[in-house]
C-alpha cells in the first residue's frame, strides 16, 4: 500500500489531479461555514443545529453540516441531481433529446447546459421553500416591512448561488481532478460527519441513554455492511464470447476466447443519491404550498417524508417502503441508461464474436438483456435493503440513526469508483494499483 501511494505521488499528472482535487474540497469545506447573509447565527446553532429530524438531519448528514449553519451549501447538490434524473427520464419521451445523448460530445455539452438551467429552476423553487420554512431564522430587520423582500432575495439568493458554485465544482473535479465529481461532493460531505457521528455514539453510551453493547453491535452492524457492500460493489456476471478465426492477407485473427462482465451493482451508487434526493424534494414543495404549516393530508405525507427517530412506526414502514421502490426503480432506469444490449450485440457481430451456444444478433441481445435484469434485479433488491435497514432499526433505538446503509453504500462505492480510477492510471503507466 505504502509503495502504491509512493508511485501515484511519483507521477506528475495524477499527482496534480489529486493536489487539485484537494484543493477543491477544501474550498467545499470553507463554503459549509459561509452562513447566508442576514442569519441570526446564535438561533441557527441553538434550534436547528440541535434538530433530531429525519430529514433535516440526512440533508445535514450529505451536506457536511451546511444545513444546520444555514450555509450557502444548505441545499448541497440536490437541485443538480433532480434536475439531471428529470432530464435522462425526458430523453426516453422526447426524440430531440435522445438523438442529442447520441451525438457525442457536442450532444452531451448541450444536455450539460439544460442540465444546468433545470438546476437553477429547483433551487429557486427549493430555495423558497426553505425561505418560508426558516425565515424566521433571519436578523428582525429582515423579516417584516421593507427589510422582508430583501431578506428573501439574499436568502434564496444565496442559497440558489451555493449550489451553482457547488455543481461548478464537483465539473471542475471530474474535468481536471480524480473524476466523479458530483458524487465526490456527496462523499466529502458524508465523510465530514464522521467524526460527530461517532463522538454522538460514544456519548450516549457515556450519559447512558443507550447501552455500550448496543453500540458496540452497531459498530460491528456497520462493518458486516461495508465488507458486503465491498463484495456487491466487486462481484460480476462473465458472459463467456468466443472470436471466430479469420484469415487476413498472411495473418489469422481472432480464435480467442474473453468475457463480457455484468457487475451486480452495475448502476454503482447512483441510484442512492437519486433516491435521496426525491426523498427530500416532497417536504419542500409541501412546505412551500402550505407556508411551512401542512396540515390534513398534506400533513399525513409531509411526516411520512419527514420520518425521525420519535415517527410512529407506520410513518416508518412507508418511508422505508418509497425509499425501497424508488433505489429499485432507479437502479433499473440508470442502468438501461448506461448499457445496451442491442450495442453489444452489434459490437460482437461486427468483430466476430459470439456467445457459445446463441445465435448472433437479436437472440445474443436478447440473452444479455435477460441476464442483465436478473444482476440488477438482485443488485438493486440488495441497495434497498442494506438502504432501509438503518430506517427500520431507527424506530427500535431511543435515538436517530443517520449514518446508516445509506450513508455506507455512498462512501463504499464512491471509494472504490476512485479507487478504480486512479488504477487504471497507474496500470497504463506500469505501475500496479490499490485493488491489484
Amino acid at each position: 500500500m505504502l509503495q502504491t501511494i509512493k508511485n501515484i505521488f511519483s507521477v506528475k499528472d495524477i499527482r496534480k489531479k489529486i493536489i487539485f482535487t484537494v484543493f477543491i474540497i477544501l474550498l467545499y469545506r470553507l463554503g459549509t461555514f459561509i452562513t447566508i447573509p442576514g442569519i441570526d447565527k446564535v438561533t441557527v446553532m441553538q434550534q436547528l443545529g440541535a434538530s433530531s429530524n429525519g430529514l433535516t438531519s440526512m440533508i445535514n448528514l450529505i451536506s457536511g453540516g451546511a444545513f444546520s449553519r444555514l450555509s450557502i451549501f444548505a441545499m448541497t447538490i440536490g437541485p443538480y441531481i433532480t434536475a439531471s434524473i428529470i432530464l435522462n427520464l425526458l430523453q426516453v419521451v422526447i426524440p430531440s433529446l435522445e438523438r442529442l445523448a447520441k451525438e457525442g460530445e457536442e450532444g452531451r455539452k448541450k444536455l450539460s447546459k439544460y442540465t444546468k438551467y433545470l438546476t437553477i429552476a429547483f433551487s429557486i423553487i427549493e430555495g423558497l421553500g426553505l425561505y418560508l420554512t426558516y425565515k424566521a431564522y433571519l436578523l428582525p430587520s429582515l423579516q417584516y416591512g421593507a427589510g422582508a423582500v430583501m431578506g428573501a432575495i439574499l436568502f434564496i439568493g444565496s442559497l440558489v448561488a451555493g449550489t451553482a458554485l457547488l455543481t461548478w465544482l464537483g465539473d471542475k473535479i471530474t474535468e481536471y481532478g480524480i473524476g466523479n465529481g458530483i458524487s465526490m461532493i456527496v462523499f466529502i460531505g458524508i465523510v465530514a460527519g464522521i467524526p460527530g457521528g461517532a463522538a454522538t455514539l460514544f456519548n450516549y453510551a457515556k450519559g447512558g441513554i443507550t447501552n455500550t453493547l448496543i453500540v458496540v453491535a452497531l459498530v460491528l452492524v456497520m462493518v458486516a455492511v461495508i465488507a458486503a457492500v465491498i463484495y456487491v460493489q466487486q462481484a460480476e456476471r462473465r458472459i463467456p464470447v468466443n472470436y471466430a478465426k479469420r484469415v487476413v492477407g498472411r495473418k489469422m485473427y481472432g480464435g480467442q476466447n474473453t468475457h463480457i462482465p455484468i457487475k451486480l451493482a452495475m448502476a454503482g451508487v447512483m441510484p442512492i443519491i437519486f433516491a435521496m434526493s426525491f426523498m427530500m424534494f416532497p417536504s419542500t414543495i409541501i412546505n412551500l404550498c402550505t407556508k411551512g404549516n401542512p396540515t390534513g393530508f398534506w400533513g399525513v405525507v409531509n411526516n411520512i417524508f419527514s420520518v425521525s427517530s420519535s415517527s410512529h412506526w407506520y410513518y416508518l414502514v412507508a418511508y422505508a417502503v418509497i425509499y425501497m421502490l424508488l433505489i429499485i426503480a432507479f437502479t433499473f432506469v440508470y442502468t438501461m441508461f448506461i448499457v445496451n444490449p442491442v450495442e453489444i450485440s452489434n459490437q460482437l457481430k461486427k468483430n466476430g464474436g459470439f456467445v457459445p451456444g446463441i445465435r448472433a444478433g437479436k437472440n445474443t441481445s436478447d440473452y444479455i438483456a435477460r441476464v442483465l435484469k436478473y444482476i440488477t434485479a438482485v443488485g438493486a433488491v440488495f441497495l434497498a435493503v442494506v438502504a432501509v435497514f438503518p430506517i427500520i432499526l431507527q424506530g427500535l433505538m431511543p435515538m436517530s440513526i443517520t449514518f446508516g446503509g445509506t450513508s455506507i453504500l455512498i462512501l463504499v462505492s464512491v471509494a472504490l469508483e476512485v479507487l478504480k480510477n486512479l488504477e487504471t492510471q497507474m496500470v497504463s503507466r506500469h505501475y500496479t494499483g490499490f485493488l491489484s
